[in-house]
């Protein structure tokens, strides 16, 4: 087998998240706040144009970069919601923003360089890397700061070896979202140290309170030439399993990107990229209600996550995560999630996985009669510790 998989932990969020589904198999109410999807359903309209297109008989390969028109729309779409101007050449569609993140490492990773991952970070973001030959670079944000990190901490990481950095805000699974000042402040830093900039915004919608999205490609022409921005239709539009991921940023990294798609996939599915065409031409109407309930939701979790003795929180401001410290338990995060999981039949994934062995992520892409019993579970289980 290849020597880098004795490197790859599996993912604690599947291993959850089957746990969860095992014990509902078996007639157990289980409060699952494990799985980072929208427990909404694809829209309607979204479904019924991926039916036409089968229906229509478009059923064969599209170019390995994706279908054209879905390259255009996508271009389209950050340039009128995130005011970058990209053309449908600077696109690439992939099997879903995972798959869009490993191919932008495997085209642009030689073995031995390196990528700085703010923590605590997305759990595939450094598997991915080693994957790839590349070798993560962890600057670590603590719950004082709201787990930000600041651009001296970001410089401190550089060295000889550094490639890129990853920026995903808003942030799972922290929620946290970067301001556009701060953004720039980072931007600026990989501009001097001519460094990629990988900007995960597949959150971009789920944001709350009031807080902006900014994308950093916008903030300058100079992190602009720097940045490929990665983005999808799989929480926006509750379209998870469709598997449809896209990125944009300069054609020396889309072609190279290409080259490995054509390899590894050829493209995705053709009658799901029409479905993600129809979402981007316009289902909003469709999508305002399940966003107005994600931030009902997050305001809930904060109030009675924060009720609980020893817990100590703060409100995401973006995403569908909530990251409490459960350190005063003096349970590891691992620890703490099996125990709650077998004594109260809550799911949460262990804040190890993320770099922060002392937090857990709650999701709240669940009901809100789910949010009630399961933080209700949760105070029963830490008031017993």
């Amino acid at each position: 087998m290849n020597k880098t998989l004795d490197t790859i932990r599996p993912s604690d969020t599947l291993a959850i998240a089957a746990k969860a589904k095992q014990l509902a198999a078996d007639g157990v109410h289980v409060c699952n706040f494990a799985a980072g999807e929208p427990d909404f359903d694809t829209p309607e309209s979204i479904k019924k144009a991926c039916v036409k297109s089968l229906e229509a008989g478009m059923t064969k390969y599209t170019a390995a970069k994706g279908l054209p028109a879905l390259c255009k729309a996508v271009a389209e779409k950050f340039k009128k919601d995130n005011g970058l101007a990209y053309s449908a050449e600077d696109v690439i569609i992939s099997g879903g923003g995972k798959m869009s993140l490993s191919t932008a490492f495997m085209a642009m990773l030689n073995p031995g360089d390196e990528v700085v991952i703010p923590a605590p970070y997305w759990l595939s973001y450094p598997e991915m890397v080693r994957l790839a030959g590349g070798t993560p670079v962890f600057v670590k944000g603590d719950d004082a700061s709201g787990f930000k990190i600041t651009p001296q901490q970001l410089e401190e990481a550089i060295t000889p070896r550094t490639v890129a950095v990853v920026i995903n805000s808003p942030s799972n699974p922290t929620g946290l979202v970067y301001s556009g000042e701060e953004l720039r402040k980072f931007g600026d830093v990989c501009v001097r140290h001519d460094l990629w900039i990988i900007s995960d915004e597949i959150y971009e919608r789920m944001i709350y309170g009031g807080q902006k999205h900014f994308s950093i490609a916008s903030l300058s022409p100079e992190i602009f030439k720097r940045t490929l921005t990665v983005n999808g239709v799989s929480k926006a539009y509750a379209m998870t399993g469709w598997r449809i991921g896209y990125a944009a940023g300069p054609k020396e990294i889309i072609n190279a990107m290409t080259t490995v798609q054509s390899h590894m996939a050829s493209a995705p599915a053709t009658f799901a990229q029409y479905g993600a065409l129809h979402a981007l031409q316009g289902v909003e109407d469709e999508i305002q209600p399940m966003l107005k309930a994600f931030e009902d939701r997050n305001q809930r979790i904060f109030e009675l996550m924060t009720c609980i003795k020893g817990i100590v929180c703060r409100r995401p401001m973006g995403a569908f995560y909530i990251f409490p410290n459960i350190a005063a338990f003096g349970l590891d995060s691992r620890e703490f999630a099996q125990r709650l999981i077998e004594e109260k039949h809550v799911a949460a994934v262990p804040g190890l996985s993320f770099g922060a062995p002392g937090n857990l992520r709650f999701s709240y892409a669940c009901s809100m009669g789910e949010i009630e019993e399961g933080m209700s579970r949760l105070k029963e289980f830490c008031n017993a510790l």
